[in-house]
């Protein structure tokens, strides 16, 4: 018997499957809870063939968590991308309506006739730098908010209300000058008291985060810390979200991934870009970051128009060039 190709569609609580083999033959389907006795039953289902690939759609997003389930019990799972498993099901059927059966069928002929799948391994450090960064930015999201929460009680306890910028430590200086006797004040400084608390904490996690960020991007061998506009936050992300950069046939593959790759607008005679909203925009954030800082220290400066026709009279069309190159 030649290869099988175990096609999955993956949710939370269960997983569909359908067996196949080289010549589309349906060997055997069925739908399993992914509970420990239910990933079991599958599982025996799977290895009564020998010769055998596990194609999962999504191992990046929802079908992860089963996917590597099986890579640590040793079965080969490639990833089979959601758009890819979408036209086999439209070629398929004649038309886009889901079922979790015909998916698994879908994802199942896709990883048959399709070239180079990715082949999923177990998790590494890049699995590691995505999920400290993500926490990271959770803690900035956090101290912005306490921010602005004490900013708006300083401004009706304060005239004029507090500078940006503020710190912990000032924002107390702030508000040991302030005494307030009616009970709408006592409640506002006490309320900003809590949330000035509350910010040194986050501070004293930020620092820890950044830290550990640090030290971890250190051990992958990674000199992008060098690069100047690059904190541990922003080359965790790009090593964290990146992860095997071989998967990008081209540059231009992987700019189109991070959306730095220009958008043709051009009409008649007029030769325009336009910048694309599309693409890991968390990538692309810190591929344009970065090279502002660097290489605009100072205004955006007129050599870089002779890149381009017609020139390039905004800050944001030489951003966008520059971040196009740079990625």
């Amino acid at each position: 018997m030649g290869q099988v190709i175990i096609g999955m569609d993956p949710h939370k609580r269960s997983a569909t499957i359908e067996i196949i083999n080289d010549r589309e033959k349906v060997l055997a389907q069925g739908r399993f809870t992914t509970d420990r006795d239910g990933y079991r039953t599958m599982l025996e289902l799977g290895r009564q063939h020998k010769d055998r690939v596990w194609a999962v759609e999504g191992c990046n997003g929802i079908g992860r968590h089963i996917a590597q389930r099986l890579v640590a019990d040793g079965e080969t799972v490639v990833d089979v991308p959601a758009k890819l498993s979408a036209r086999a099901r439209v070629f398929d059927t004649g038309q886009g309506r889901k079922t979790d059966p015909v998916d698994a069928h879908s994802v199942a002929v896709a990883a048959l006739r399709a070239k180079g799948l990715r082949q999923v391994t177990v998790d590494d450090v890049t699995v590691a730098l995505r999920l400290l960064v993500d926490h990271r930015d959770g803690l900035g999201h956090a101290r912005t908010d306490l921010l602005n929460r004490i900013y708006k009680l300083l401004l009706e306890l304060l005239p004029g209300g507090a500078k940006k910028f503020l710190s912990a430590p000032q924002a107390r200086t702030l508000l040991n000058t302030i005494r307030p006797r009616d009970l709408v004040g006592r409640t506002r400084r006490r309320l900003a008291s809590e949330l000035i608390t509350e910010l040194v904490q986050v501070d004293k996690k930020i620092k820890a985060a950044n830290k550990e960020l640090t030290e971890l991007v250190e051990t992958t061998g990674s000199s992008l810390q060098d690069l100047n506009g690059i904190g541990p936050s922003g080359a965790a992300r790009l090593i964290g979200d990146v992860a095997d950069i071989s998967r990008f046939a081209s540059r231009g593959h992987f700019a189109s991934w991070n959306g730095t790759a220009p958008l043709d607008a051009s009409s008649g005679d007029q030769q325009r870009h336009r910048l694309s909203r599309a693409g890991n925009r968390r990538i692309n954030r810190a591929c344009t970051s970065w090279p502002s800082s660097s290489y605009f220290p100072d205004p955006p400066s007129p050599s870089l128009e002779h890149h381009s026709s017609p020139p390039l009279d905004t800050e944001g069309c030489q951003m966008r060039m520059l971040a196009g190159r740079t990625s």
